[in-house]
């Protein structure tokens, strides 16, 4: 049997930001699909309002949002630069 080679792969901000900004649109159109068909299976209210979504949503995608406006600058600074 042949030596296993370990691949390591680093974990960027960049690819964690990404995600959580999939995660956040995923639950905000979860919550809002929940919320339309809601009636539909139940009597009683939802109980969220569609503020309360995508307020839940936007602060989601809010923690991780300055690593991409971090690389952001980075590359406007980079363009004046070069």
């Amino acid at each position: 049997m042949s030596d296993a080679v370990e691949i390591k792969k680093e974990i960027s901000a960049k690819d964690v930001s990404l995600k959580s900004m999939i995660i956040a649109a995923v639950w905000i159109g979860a919550l809002t699909l929940t919320k339309a068909f809601w009636g539909l299976v139940s009597e009683i209210s939802f109980g969220l309002t569609m503020n309360e979504i995508a307020l839940s949503g936007l602060l989601l995608a809010a923690v991780f949002s300055p690593v991409y406006l971090s690389i952001v600058l980075d590359k406007i600074k980079d363009i004046k630069i070069g």
